[in-house]
């Protein structure tokens, strides 16, 4: 086995469900501040999955006070938690950043019943 597989298996996760575009998701993080630790909820749509492997992440965006917030997670990091998936929007382009630009009603996904 190569070296740089080996060590790159050590270090993925197979907890986390498959990603895709337009879900809306519930990314469980830990933060750690001081020496106290908690966990932290954010909860939005999935602009984009780029990356292969170990070096595979996921964008994020929701709005928060009207105003939007993307944070990128890697998928194999040891700070997420759980990853929950909530419903899955139609869509029928990879990277959705269109979404940037709307606001309110206009910014949603039309839900698809079956994920």
């Amino acid at each position: 086995m190569d070296l740089l597989k080996y060590v790159e298996s050590q270090h993925t996760r197979s907890d986390i469900p498959e990603l895709r575009t337009g879900q809306t998701v519930r990314v469980h993080t830990r933060i750690i501040e001081g020496s106290k630790e908690r966990v932290q909820v954010f909860e939005g749509t999935v602009l984009r999955v780029a990356g292969e492997g170990v070096k595979k992440s996921f964008t994020v965006r929701k709005l928060s006070h009207g105003v939007g917030v993307e944070r990128i997670f890697p998928i194999h990091s040891p700070r997420i938690q759980r990853v929950e998936v909530m419903h899955q929007g139609y869509v029928r382009q990879s990277r959705i950043y269109y979404l940037r630009d709307r606001i309110g009603k206009k910014a949603k996904l039309r839900k698809i019943d079956s994920i």
